[in-house]
């Protein structure tokens, strides 16, 4: 079963795109691109290139990295011109390179091969998606394990799961300290037990099994930060060799009629 982490508050911090400068009250400047970490509890650590994004490890209360940047591009363009099938349309490179776009379109299409290649080349197996919205799980209403919980990513191998929102409505994360794990929460503990029928040894597995230990629920007074748009982030998962808790994080609700286009991994 997972471990819950707690962290203890410390002075806010705003981040910027490029160029790295600190002042007396803990605001972190990169360049002009700005990320509001008031309220992330350091657990975010800001780069200026892929090669510091793959390569920073975390560290303490650090479980998200993000490479600040301010995209050039009509990246909506791009979602109007693929064909769009069912609520996830996932986009081949192949695909990309046969749309017919104007400058700016051209200027997004480059970006998006360009960090695709990156991350291919790094190891890791991206996919690019136009997402009109994810499936809602309806099986457990009291406790829905879609992507819209706040949840952690689990793997038996070290990896990392990468994804930058290039349009549309952008993902969420909490510091471990802003949360309780859903499954030790006492009433939608007690509702779990009720769909298990089996010895009380192999409660925990079930849980497990079923995925309910990788969700979360926000305290009261929690606070998440936005990843913006064309930042891309590397996220720090649950494996065996993880020094640091994994990143807690959840898709966003999409506007309605609106499309996001991510690239994830």
């Amino acid at each position: 079963m997972l471990r819950l982490f707690y962290f203890f508050r410390t002075s806010p911090r705003v981040a910027y795109g490029s160029r790295h400068s600190s002042l007396s009250n803990d605001l972190t400047f990169t360049g002009t691109i700005m990320i509001d970490l008031s309220h992330s509890e350091n657990q975010v650590h800001c780069v200026t290139n892929f090669h510091d994004l793959v390569s920073t490890p975390y560290n303490g209360m650090v479980n998200a990295i993000c490479w600040t940047r301010k995209l050039t591009g009509d990246f909506s363009e791009i979602v109007k011109k693929v064909a769009l099938s069912g609520n996830i349309t996932t986009i081949e490179q192949e695909e990309l390179y046969a749309l017919q776009l104007s400058e700016q379109g051209q200027l997004a299409r480059e970006i998006l091969i360009n960090d695709l290649q990156a991350l291919k080349t790094h190891g890791a197996s991206p996919t690019l998606n136009v997402i009109n919205h994810y499936d809602r799980d309806e099986n457990y209403p009291f406790f829905p394990t879609d992507v819209y919980s706040f949840h952690v990513d689990r793997s038996p191998i070290p990896t990392d799961t990468f994804l930058c929102t290039y349009y549309g409505e952008s993902s969420e994360i909490l510091p471990n300290s802003q949360v309780q794990q859903k499954i030790l929460i006492p009433e939608i503990r007690d509702e779990l037990r009720k769909l298990y029928h089996g010895a009380e040894e192999g409660f925990d597995s079930f849980l497990s099994e079923h995925f309910f230990d990788l969700h979360y629920q926000a305290t009261p007074n929690a606070h998440p930060t936005s990843l913006g748009i064309g930042h891309l982030w590397r996220l720090a998962i649950d494996h065996p060799e993880s020094k640091v808790p994994p990143c807690i994080h959840r898709a966003p609700k999409e506007k309605p009629g609106q499309s996001r286009l991510l690239m994830i991994c």
